[in-house]
């Protein structure tokens, strides 16, 4: 506890107003992937392993940006920094401990930008939702990687659409999903999608307590590669059941 408010009061030191309320998730999923290291192990290294692959015919590599680069475990960064140029790490919350180890690691050539990258605040005024328009203003732009962020859009959002008690949530929610794959299918550049698709839930027995779609019925690209990822292990959600969500690379 002690860690968690030191680590909370350091990142609002250097965190927008506007993001600072998104700062305790982050802590959230700090601490869980603490205590899910080996479980996740596997995952991280096929999202690394990914990104090496689709890095490596490149001849151009003067800019990289990832997209939702939370607590860089699912980012080769070392060899991104050595790779590019410039790599530009956008996120909500970068959090003390992520800019630190950066600081300490000589990274120089990383910058980091808080952003929101859901695109919700066009849709709920009606317009259309462009969340990645931004990159047009990248100058150099040769990779960009969406790092896991895709679902997280859906289940953030839908955290509040609830609260607002939107009329439409699930359109609004696929209007997202989309926005984000078609940015990313439209830029002038080398990209890497990874994202999960669908999630179950399951006791010790593998029977299904409940399973469904992260991308809101968008459908799911065609993917290079697809593996399962243990996101919550036996004694995260209980000790009877485990969420396991499959994943995809593009």
């Amino acid at each position: 506890m002690i860690l968690e408010a030191i680590q909370y009061t350091a990142t609002a030191l250097v965190t927008p107003n506007e993001f600072r309320p998104f700062i305790r998730s982050s802590l959230g999923l700090w601490g869980r992937a603490g205590r899910c290291k080996k479980a996740w192990a596997a995952h991280e290294q096929n999202c690394h392993a990914f990104i090496r692959e689709t890095i490596e015919p490149m001849k151009q590599r003067r800019t990289a940006v990832v997209l939702g680069s939370g607590l860089l475990r699912d980012v080769p960064i070392g060899e991104l920094s050595k790779a590019f140029d410039t790599v530009v790490l956008v996120d909500l919350v970068h959090l003390a401990s992520v800019r630190t180890w950066l600081k300490l690691k000589r990274f120089d050539n990383v910058r980091l930008i808080s952003r929101d990258l859901s695109g919700l605040s066009e849709a709920l005024s009606g317009e259309l939702p462009e969340p990645l328009s931004f990159l047009r203003q990248v100058p150099y732009l040769d990779l960009v990687v969406s790092a896991n962020i895709v679902s997280q859009i859906g289940v953030g959002c839908r955290r509040v659409l609830d609260r607002s008690d939107h009329a439409q949530p699930d359109v609004i929610l696929s209007q997202l999903v989309r926005a984000h794959l078609n940015g990313l299918s439209a830029l002038p550049c080398k990209t890497a999608l990874l994202t999960d698709v669908r999630y179950e839930v399951t006791d010790l027995q593998g029977k299904v307590i409940e399973n469904d779609d992260l991308l809101c019925g968008v459908p799911v690209p065609l993917a290079k590669r697809e593996w399962d990822w243990p996101v919550a292990p036996s004694g995260e959600l209980g000790r009877d059941r485990q969420a396991v969500h499959r994943v995809i690379a593009v």
